[in-house]
């Protein structure tokens, strides 16, 4: 008999176009919003215009550098994930969660505690332990719902802008930069009460906070591990199994250099002691774990736990395909995010949520409308860069504490990256699902943090 989960699934399969062709239409949707509602210098040139900032945006050089992290957070960490530590690693954590309800629950709870300490890291770790955990079952013929243990792994995107690696918090904390932000928008007067700082302990570490991280730890596992125990089958792989490294044979002259311990070991040491190095140096607490970190401290790890530059080389060829969703769908939402940022929709989008605001219900418009705003710029930092000035201005006209707007801005920017496909991309490529096969999942996961985040803005 057909389940209600799997009659929703099949539907969404039915209905929701690739992840590329979503990209194509929210475009497009972008290009008539602009058009109707954009502001341009000059009335009679909108299209022209429209073009330029959509190509601007595309070509942006920061924004290029931005993809190019992501492909490496990508290829990196899978390559990393092929080494025989790893798996042996990943075996032993699963080898505590025998059913597909245990392991859905393990999944969701560790996912979610790895992005509280850094986005980028309970990326990659979620889409590595759920491929792991579909091998595994696969192997031993235990049933398992996949697409749901690919949606658990997906978790960490709706809870990182909460932890310790979110960019609006991050950017909150630095030693002036509300000044800066608000300079030429603010009055003197206003921009003279501004705090020169707001603190971990106002935003990330707030008892609000605190209460909103338990409540998703305690309440997201649990009803995932439910949803698993009642719609579990034998699991159908969409990718082929990785196969196991074997050591080369009749390796001569210079192919020895490719395969020698010793050097792969003497630049790996490198990497690595650098790493600990900038971490034990570092004066902003944890603020070292950027992307670029990530990537390099990965580099180093994948390279000494492969042993030698032969069997790397492999494990990154086996790992590069799953970035070309990265390569051809990212420079897409960047054009969105130019030609709203250059049209002024994201400030009559904000600002229409601010006038129908007052001190009680300011924080609640600002979660929806950051909700909003991020399914056309999926970018916590970019988000913050365009609305956080007039989430910062609105708070200090209505006496509304900034450091709650902040984390109302990051509940809003991570709750709809469960409708976003921007950042399952990596996941997905890891994994082998379709966008249509986890939607429904974080569908069900979007609606507990809608009411979790809620919950905790109005009490706070």
């Amino acid at each position: 008999m057909t389940t209600f989960a799997e009659k929703f699934e099949r539907a969404f399969r039915a209905i929701l176009p690739s992840p590329f062709t979503i990209a194509i239409l929210l475009t497009l949707f972008t290009f008539l919003l602009a058009l109707a509602f954009g502001n341009f210098p000059e009335a009679h040139a909108r299209f022209p215009t429209m073009l330029q900032y959509w190509y601007d945006g595309i070509w942006s050089a920061p924004l290029m550098v931005f993809a190019v992290q992501m492909m490496l957070i990508l290829v990196l960490g899978h390559a990393l994930a092929l080494a025989p530590p790893v798996n042996r690693t990943i075996e032993l954590i699963l080898s505590k969660a025998n059913t597909a309800a245990s392991v859905t629950f393990l999944v969701t709870f560790t996912t979610i505690l790895v992005a509280l300490f850094n986005w980028g890291l309970g990326l990659i770790f979620g889409a590595i332990i759920a491929r792991k955990t579909a091998e595994k079952f696969y192997r031993e013929g235990k049933p398992l719902n996949y697409p749901l243990l690919g949606a658990a792994g997906y978790i960490g995107l709706m809870v990182f802008h909460g932890g310790i690696s979110g960019s609006a918090p991050l950017k909150a904390v630095e030693d002036g930069h509300l000044k800066t932000l608000m300079s030429g928008i603010s009055s003197p007067e206003v921009l003279a009460k501004l705090p020169s700082s707001i603190p971990f302990d106002l935003t990330v570490f707030s008892t609000m906070n605190i209460v909103c991280s338990i409540a998703l730890l305690a309440i997201i596992p649990f009803v995932l591990s439910r949803v698993a125990y009642k719609t579990s089958k034998l699991v159908q792989l969409p990718f082929q199994l990785d196969e196991p490294q074997k050591k080369q044979a009749n390796v001569t002259g210079a192919e020895k250099l490719d395969n020698s311990r010793w050097l792969s070991l003497l630049l790996a040491v490198i990497i690595l002691a650098f790493s600990i190095y900038l971490a034990f140096t570092s004066q902003s607490g944890l603020s070292f774990l950027t992307p670029n970190y990530l990537n390099f401290l990965m580099l180093g790890l994948g390279i000494l736990l492969h042993g030698n530059f032969a069997n790397y080389i492999k494990a990154i060829e086996s790992a590069i395909g799953g970035a070309a969703g990265i390569l051809i769908q990212f420079p897409f939402y960047f054009g969105i995010m130019g030609l709203m940022k250059s049209t002024g929709l994201i400030e009559q989008i904000s600002g229409f949520f601010i006038s129908i605001s007052n001190e009680t219900t300011f924080p609640i418009f600002t979660f929806f409308s950051a909700g909003l705003v991020n399914i056309f710029v999926p970018s916590g930092g970019g988000q913050w860069a365009i609305q956080g000035p007039i989430i910062v201005e609105a708070a200090s006209q209505l006496n509304i504490p900034i450091a709650k707007s902040v984390m109302a801005l990051a509940y809003g920017d991570q709750l709809t990256n469960m409708l976003q496909p921007f950042w399952a991309l990596p996941l997905l490529a890891v994994t082998g699902l379709k966008a249509r096969e986890i939607l429904p999942y974080t569908l069900l996961m979007l609606l507990m943090g809608l009411v979790i985040f809620i919950t905790v803005l109005l009490i706070f």
